[in-house]
C-alpha cells in the first residue's frame, strides 16, 4: 500500500481511535484525523520496519489503529499540562 492509502486508512482509523480511547475528548475532529493519519504512518511503517507483519496484512490496520490510540493519549496527557 502506498503513501495515500495509508493516509486515508490513518483518516478511518483516527475517527475509529476517537470512540475507543475512553475519556472526553476536547480536540477538534481535524486535529483527531490528524493524529489518526500520523499513528497510522508511524505504526505502519514502524511495524514493517521491525519486521511485525507485512504489508497489506490485517495486522497493519490493527497496529495503525493502536498507534493512532497512542498517540491520541499522549496528547491528551502533554495538552491538560
Amino acid at each position: 500500500m502506498g503513501i495515500i492509502g495509508t493516509i486515508f486508512i490513518g483518516l478511518i482509523v483516527g475517527l475509529l481511535a476517537r470512540f475507543i480511547k475512553p475519556g472526553d475528548d476536547s480536540m477538534g475532529w481535524i486535529m483527531t484525523i490528524l493524529l489518526g493519519i500520523a499513528g497510522s504512518l508511524i505504526a505502519t511503517y514502524g511495524g514493517q520496519a521491525l519486521g511485525i507483519y507485512q504489508a497489506g496484512q490485517a495486522a497493519g490496520f490493527f497496529g495503525a489503529l493502536v498507534g493512532a490510540v497512542v498517540l491520541l493519549v499522549i496528547y491528551g496527557l502533554i495538552k491538560k499540562r
